[in-house]
């Protein structure tokens, strides 16, 4: 099973490598980072970045599309090689997955109208603009496409991915094998659960809103 993970400038590292690290672990996956060239591509941080062991144009039909988010989205909503590849890529595979702002990405490829769809809370009502239906989950299974909330949901829609294709044993033994058991200091992971004026904060800080 061939599964492709989108990188492009300035994405978000958890949003990629949440993924990676369960996906990778699923029996006969073969998962490579892609880009419009093999290469390094830098995080939005610009301090770390992942390799890009493939160019897209290689990885013509995978069997998994994932599609991280990032402020770098912003700038390729019109980028027709990008929109062109996810549209081919799509329509020969399985699954076709986003985690975040990836999922503006898919939308503007024309891939989620009429289907419900999630992203980072932030930009959930962008999703409206093409066609799709925003829908405040952390994960949305939408036929084959699986669209994910932001950042750190990115690990849950692989997980919910892992059972779906090996099923619920599989799934849960990934997730134990990370020790993916959540237990945040603070109930602030939600614009419905953090403190309404967190929330205003967050909305009023331009380096935290997505630019997408």
């Amino acid at each position: 099973m061939q599964i492709a993970v989108v990188l492009y400038d300035r994405f978000t590292m958890l949003d990629a490598v949440g993924p990676y690290e369960v996906l990778s672990r699923l029996p006969g996956a073969e998962l490579t980072f892609a880009a419009a060239q093999p290469g390094a591509v830098r995080a939005d941080t610009g301090r770390g970045a992942l390799v890009a062991d493939a160019a897209l144009a290689e990885l013509p039909a995978p069997d998994v599309v994932v599609v991280p988010g990032g402020p770098g989205q912003t700038a390729l909503m019109d980028d027709e090689p990008l929109l062109s590849w996810l549209r081919a890529a799509d329509a020969a595979s399985t699954w076709t997955t986003s985690v975040c702002t990836g999922s503006l990405l898919l939308a503007a490829a024309g891939l989620l109208a009429g289907r419900r769809a999630t992203t980072h809370w932030l930009a959930l009502e962008q999703l409206a603009a093409f066609g799709a239906e925003p829908t405040a989950e952390r994960v949305v299974v939408d036929g084959k496409h699986v669209t994910a909330a932001g950042v750190s949901a990115g690990i849950d829609m692989a997980l919910a991915l892992v059972d779906r294709i090996a099923g619920e044993q599989v799934a849960q033994a990934i997730q134990l094998g990370i020790e993916y058991d959540p237990q945040p200091p603070f109930a602030a992971g939600s614009p419905r659960s953090a403190p309404p004026e967190t929330v205003a904060a967050l909305r009023a800080a331009s380096r935290f809103v997505l630019e997408g």
